[in-house]
This record gives structure tokens, sequence and C-alpha cells, in this order.
């Protein structure tokens, strides 16, 4: 593995590979390499960050001041219709793929089942296989083109929805070509037959409407523009995405409250109580919309309500002829805990399993042409057609009917779970009144066969349970990765479902305890799987009450998904944090290790800074832009004050020298760089400034060129950037200058400016510079114009541009000394995107981005710490 994972960085940076023997582990930590030792995916660097805090500028205090109370209410109004509006369209989304899903599914079951019932007496059994074969393969190669389409509809989406809600922007995942990928996707790929679940992709679908249906924007569809200048944010966006992914997690299982607790466990680092009503708010519609639409379809019943999600578990109730019967005791919690720990373990060896399959693609599949996805994806249809319906025809056990079948099932259909139980069991090459239990298992929806194991009242052989069990968790294992959209939910709950059914089993023929509930078992066994899988558990335990609609089975469930959860914990992490960090996004935790609290904020932070003035030259902005790919930049001030103290070693700014010792040679080099890069510059004007000061024979002395610097900052906002390079005979005093910190400008916001041409000639005072609003400031949102893309020509390089009105002036900060477990907090909590570090004098020393506070690159600080030690 160590040796493939060489080969992998080799491919994706040639010119890395002769460097990488002699780099330390923090060095690759900061690039974002991979340890050779342990075979490690570290954290990428262009992922690029939300920003949840607000912007305090000039704009955003003129909304402000014009924004009365009426206006405040109205703007509310209009957030909670848009809550409103995601939530009725996330459940149509799911109308239509559990629509489209049925169909296509009992269109195929019907022509292959009725083709087998002729085919066993004329021993054309091949030909059966055939047609099926032929559905599967066509549905999963339409699904696999859809991804090829767009990529990352590829998967449940669960990943890259949680990067999102932890303030990570990952490229085209809340795309409208993306929902529209996922939602055909999915049901192509579940009626081809793969063990995969729509209920994961929904909530990615939900998510997608979430962020896009309050923009009234789409970059798929340009030609269609509506003025609606309201939630171009950031943090809006966000919290749109938050209720759009309950939605889905409540459209998918009727869970309206798991769906809340779901986006609250799993992703948003930032809440609070009018968020939690508007999510709320957002997964009862979402719920309520696809049950109304659904019993309405299926039964005729408009306005009923009888089926509240895509996945429902049904009501489970012992037999009235079973006086003994009892659907858990306080003795059936040993077993359930022992389940839990069972539970955990499998879980952890599917993640294994899967994690190397994944960093198997990554090497050998995702390199290759996309048509080899392609075929990797029908090779797994093909085996996977291949064993159900060998399966169903070879392996299975002709089993007795049970005769209170019938009830039950009159029961589940009218609460409208799935097909009558009778109508889903299978009686291939069985006599009369017995059926086929591994045809019944296989030769099903999903859906339907875990209904048959929570309330099927017949018996299923233990060797048919252990058989299904096994192919299952090594076909779904092999399933999940591939290039189709494909959720994890279902096939984990009826992996498990088998499992618990397998035990009731095993504790009724060998132990005796004829008392128990089959059902209860099977439920528990689904969710210690599931847990072990995903490692959920406040959302999960009251999603899977909420599908049960019995609150009694809250505390084994409870106990089973925590058992479940700590034991898989002690091997590895949960399926969707293991592909989060096969990706390379810098996921933050909820808190950092206790032994982080050694280091300070002065330990992780980045000291080399590139930094603008007040009042700055077009060319040295343009420059700035065009030769670091930072996304926000310090405003500063060289402090003239402190110069004095500084050298003679005053207490509050000697802490800080060896911060400003890291940065000598980088900024002598950024001006040098900057003064270089300026002869690219479209202005012939321009070219030839910088031709003079280069080719300049005598440089000036060194007392002159720092007076000239000097007259340049007398006023407190200097004016013009330095047109010549720092002097290499520079002295720790003039390299030295202390910065003053004033605020944070965005490279967004810089670029808007140079767009709309805001900027004053030095013979004007910057009062003259026209003013843009809030509006025009986020017009562009969240596309802004590139850098690169910007017509050069157009600018006057000699013009200044003012940008202390568009500058965050009071960003939070926090000092060099400070703890890393407060500047975590801090950062993860508020969902900010840069934070300054300020020493005692208001003088910037560093800052500190999401990529600092990874666990990887905060234990190569820590490593390092020790060294130094």
């Amino acid at each position: 593995m160590a040796g493939c994972g060489g080969a992998l960085c080799c491919c994706c940076c040639p010119r890395c590979c002769g460097e990488r023997e002699s780099r330390t582990p923090e060095e690759l930590t900061i690039l974002g390499e991979t340890h050779e030792e342990e075979d490690e995916i570290l954290p990428r660097k262009d992922y690029e960050s939300l920003d949840y805090d607000r912007c305090i500028n000039d704009p955003y205090l003129e909304v402000l001041e014009s924004m009365d109370n009426k206006k405040a209410r109205n703007y509310e109004a209009v957030k909670w219709v848009m809550v409103f509006a995601i939530g009725v369209c996330t459940g149509l989304v799911g109308l239509f793929v559990d629509f489209f899903v049925r169909l296509f599914t009992q269109l195929k079951f019907q022509v292959v089942q009725s083709s087998v019932e002729e085919c066993t007496e004329k021993g054309c059994l091949a030909l059966s296989l055939l047609e099926l074969l032929g559905f599967n393969l066509t549905f999963v190669f339409l699904a696999s083109l859809l991804v090829l389409i767009q990529p990352v509809a590829a998967g449940s989406g669960i990943p890259e929805i949680k990067c999102y809600l932890n303030g990570v922007k990952v490229p085209g995942v809340v795309r409208l070509r993306t929902v529209v990928c996922k939602a055909m996707g999915v049901l192509f790929s579940v009626a081809g037959g793969l063990f995969v679940g729509k209920e994961g992709p929904m909530i990615h679908s939900g998510a997608v409407v979430g962020a896009g249906l309050p923009q009234f924007q789409s970059i798929s569809l340009r030609k269609i523009q509506f003025n609606f200048p309201y939630f171009r944010s950031d943090r809006d966006k966000r919290d749109f995405v938050s209720a759009g992914a309950a939605a889905g997690v409540a459209a998918a299982f009727g869970a309206p409250i798991g769906g809340t607790l779901f986006s609250l466990e799993e992703g948003s680092s930032f809440w609070n109580q009018g968020l939690t009503w508007k999510v709320l708010f957002c997964s009862m519609a979402a719920t309520f919309t696809l049950n109304f639409f659904r019993s309405g379809i299926q039964f005729g019943s408009w306005g009923s309500f009888q089926l509240p999600g895509l996945l429902n578990f049904g009501e489970f109730k012992c037999s009235e002829s079973d006086k003994k019967c009892h659907l858990w005791t306080a003795v059936d919690l040993g077993f359930f805990i022992l389940m839990g720990i069972v539970g955990g373990l499998l879980g952890a060896t599917f993640n294994c399993l899967n994690k190397r399959l994944a960093k198997y693609r990554m090497r050998n599949v995702h390199p290759k042409p996309k048509l080899v996805r392609v075929l990797e994806s029908l090779l797994v249809s093909l085996t996977t057609t291949v064993v159900v319906f060998v399966a169903s025809m070879v392996l299975g056990e002709c089993r007795q009917m049970s005769s209170t079948s019938h009830t039950g099932n009159d029961t589940l259909s009218l609460q409208g779970m799935s097909e009558d139980v009778n109508s889903s069991i299978k009686t291939f090459f069985c006599p009369n009144e017995t059926y086929n239990d591994m045809a019944t298992l296989f030769f099903n929806p999903q859906e339907s066969a875990i209904l048959q194991l929570f309330h099927q009242d017949g018996t299923f052989s233990p060797v048919t349970l252990s058989l299904f069990f096994l192919l299952y968790f090594l076909l779904s294992c092999w399933t999940y990765g591939i290039s189709v959209p494909s959720g994890l939910f279902v096939p984990s709950l009826l992996c498990g479902a088998a499992f618990g059914r397998l035990v009731a089993n095993l504790l009724k023929s060998y132990i005796g305890l004829d008392h128990i509930y089959s059902g209860t078992f099977a439920l528990i066994g689904a969710a210690a799987f599931l847990g072990g899988v995903v490692r959920m558990t406040i959302s999960l335990t009251v999603i899977l009450i909420e599908s049960t609609n019995e609150i009694t089975y809250g505390l084994p469930i409870m106990i089973t998904l925590m058992v479940a959860k700590w034991t898989g914990d002690f091997f590895n992490k949960g399926i969707y944090d293991i592909h989060v960090n096969l990706r390379g996004v810098p996921l933050l935790e909820w808190e950092t290790e206790v032994e982080m609290d050694k280091l300070r904020a002065s330990d992780i932070m980045e000291p080399n800074l590139t930094y603008v003035y007040p009042h700055t030259r077009i060319q040295s902005l343009v420059s700035i832009l065009r030769t670091t790919v930072h996304h926000a930049f310090p405003v500063v001030t060289e402090n003239r004050g402190n110069e004095r103290e500084f050298m003679k070693g005053n207490q509050l700014i000697s802490n800080n020298i060896k911060f400003k010792k890291s940065s000598i040679l980088t900024r002598a080099g950024e001006q040098r760089r900057r003064s270089q890069s300026m002869k690219s510059y479209p202005s012939s004007e321009l070219r030839n400034m910088c031709d003079e000061h280069i080719t300049t024979e005598e440089p000036p002395e060194k007392e002159d060129l720092l007076q000239q610097m000097l007259e340049r900052r007398y006023t407190p906002y200097p004016n013009l950037y330095p047109d010549q390079s720092p002097s290499e005979e520079w002295t720790m005093e003039e390299r030295f200058r202390p910065l003053t910190f004033h605020g944070l400008i965005l490279r967004s916001q810089l670029v808007t400016l140079l767009v709309r041409g805001v900027c004053y000639s030095e013979s004007q005072s910057s009062a003259s510079q026209p003013r843009l609003s809030h509006a025009e400031m986020s017009e562009d949102y969240p596309r802004y114009p590139d850098i690169h893309d910007l017509d050069l020509t157009l600018l006057n390089p000699r013009m200044i541009v003012d940008v202390t009105p568009y500058m965050n002036p009071s960003p939070f900060a926090v000092s060099p000394n400070t703890h890393v477990s407060q500047v975590f907090n801090l950062f993860r909590t508020m969902g900010l995107r840069h934070l300054p570090v300020v020493n005692a004098v208001g003088e910037i020393v560093g800052i500190i981005t999401r990529h600092n506070l990874t666990h990887e690159f905060l234990q190569a600080r820590l490593r390092q710490h020790y060294q130094t030690i």
C-alpha cells in the first residue's frame, strides 16, 4: 500500500517526487501530500472555506440604517417562505424518485418473474437471467452516464454535504445540474438492482434545493435571471443548505425531528434557536408534502396522510394469539448490547474493506479514461445480478407459510408501507403453502425485503440468513463508491436486519427463548450494523424511532447505537468520515485533543503575510491578486511609533520577534515579486516605469529611500504602495517595521472594486471615489469574476483604490499566546474563514485558516514542538 501511495503522488505531482525523500512530516502536511509510512491522505489546500461571519463594512451598515422594523419583519417573512418552499420542493423530488423507482422495479420484476414461471417447466432459465441482465445493465449504464455529466453526483452525497455544512466549499456540490443527475441517477441505480438506497441521495438533493432555490439563479440556466437581491452570502446559503439536508432526511424516513437533529449532529458548526425552528418547519413541510402525494397516488385517498416517508418500518406488534409475546424485555437488553458490539465490529470491517476499495479506485480506476468507471459499474451490476438470480434459484429453502401472515399483511397494506407481504413472497420451485426464503429476500425491492425480516411471521432458515448476510455484505461494500448515485442506509439496514433475524432464530432454536419477538431483534440488528457503519447516535436514534412509530424502542435502539459506535471507533472512523479524508477535505472535528493545548496560536499561524494598504494603486492590487491565491488580505499601515521600543526590547513587542524574523525574506521577496509581475501589466506607462526602476544603475542612498517611504506614510492611512523593492542592505529596523492591523478585505471584494472601476486619481481626494452599495458588492455571488479574466487595458495602473469602506474593520482576532483549543472553538463555532493573530499593541503577526486547524496539521506542529523541546 505504501508503494502504491508513493506512485499515486508521483503521478499527481511528478516534480515533487525528487524532493519527497528530504521533506519533513510538517512540510508534507502543509503541502497536503501523503505519509509514505502510513499511506495517509492529508488535507488538500485547494479547498476554499465558506465564511459564516458577517462582514460589517460601510455598505452593510448602510443597509442596516435603511432597514426599519417593517423591513426587518418582511425580510424574516421571506426567509420563512423560502424555508417552506425548500421543504415542498424536496418532498416533490422524493415523490419523483419514488414513483419512477416503483414503476421501473415493478415492470422489471413482473417481466422476469413471469419468464421464470414459464421457464421452470420449459427449462429455459438462462433466458430469464438474460432478461434480468438486460434490465439491470441498461439502468446502471444510464446512471453511470449521468455521473459522467456531473461527477460530484456519484455516491450518497452525505460526505459532501457534511463538508459544506462544516464550512468547506466543495466544487459543484450544490449546483442544479447536480440535483438533476442525482435524482435521475439514483432511480436508475435502484431500479438497476444494485445494492444501494435512495435515502442518502435524498439528503444531497434536499441540500441542493436549499442552496439554489433562494438564489433564483443557476449557472445551468444563465438566460433566466430574476432581480432577487436577498440571501447573497455564505451565511444565508449555509442556513438554507442545513434546512434542505434536514428536509431530505425527513422525506426519506418520514422523520422531521430526526432530520433536524441530523443537520445539527452531522454538519452545521453554527446553530441558534431561530435556525432550529426554520429547519424543523422545513422538515415538516417536506414530510407532509411527500405523504400527501404518495397517499393520494397510491391509495386515492387524498389528504389521508398514510405514507410518511420513502422508507417506513411499519407497526411492530405481537400476534393476538400469542399471549406470552412482548416486543422486548429487560433481559433482552443484554442480547442487544452484545448485538451492538458485533454490529460495531461488522461496521468497522465494512469500513476497512470499503476504504481499501476506494484507495484502489483512486490509484487504478479514476486516473484512467472515464469509460473505465462505466465499465466498473457494469461489472458490479453483472456480478450482482448473477449472484441474486443464482442464489434465488439454487440456494433457497422451501419454508412453511405462517397461518397468521394474512392478518399481518392486511395491516401492512392499510398502512401503505410497501407491497403486501404475501405478494412479495416468492415461491420459486417450492410446492403449495411454502415459499422460497432466499428468493423472497433477494428477488424483491430492498424495502420489501426489510419488511419481510421485520414482520414476516414465517421462518427463515439460519443457513439462508447467513448466506444472504455474507453475500449482501460483500456486494454492498463493493458497490458503495462506484460511479453511480448510491445511498448506504437501506443496504445497511437490510444487512443488519438479516443479522438480527439470524440471532433471533438461533435464540429460539438453540436456547429455547420462544417468547422473543423476531421483528425486534431484526430492528436492533439493523440499528447495530447501520450504527457501526455510519457512527451516528442522536439523529439515527430519533430517525429509527420515528420510522417505527414506537417510542418504547427508544432505550434499546439508543443503547445499541452507542455500543456499536464505541466499538467501531476503537478500530476506525465512520464511512462518511473515511470518504471525507480520502478526498483530502480539511474537515474540522467537534473539538481538539487535550494535548493540543501545549500549542499556542503563534505555533500554528501562517506568519508570511501578503497584505495591502488602505490606499493602494491599482497596479499593486493587480499584482497581488495575480501572484497569490489567498482569499483574504490584511489591511495594514506601518507603525512608526513602536519601532524604537521594539529595537530596545520592549516586552510586549519583543515577544513577537520570532514571528517577524520568519517573514524577513518573505516581505522583501513579496515586494520584489510584485515589481517584477508589473512588467506584464498591459500598460506602456507601467512597463516603462518598472523598467526604469529595474535598470537604474545607482540605487538611491539608504537614508533617501527610507525618507521617501516616510513621506508616503505621514497620513493615518498611507496612500501608495512603494514602487521599489526593499534593498538587501536594509537594517533590521527597516525590515521589521511593525504592521498595524486595520481589517480584512476579501479577494472577491478587491476584484469587484476593480471590475466596477472604484478608484480615484492621485490629484483627487478619496472622497471622490465612487461608492458601491451592498447589493452591488454581492451581485455576482457566489461566482465572482476572476482576476485573470479582467481586461487590464481598461484600468489606469496609477489610479488609487481606497479599500477602507469595504474591508471588515472588526473581524474576530486572537492573541499569539492563545491556546489552540480556544482558537479552534472560536474558529469552528463562529464559522470563520480567516482568523488574524494580533499582538498586544495591535500589530498583525500572522493569520490562521482552516488548514492550520486540521487534525493532521496540528499533529505535525505538535511533533515539531516536541522536537524543539
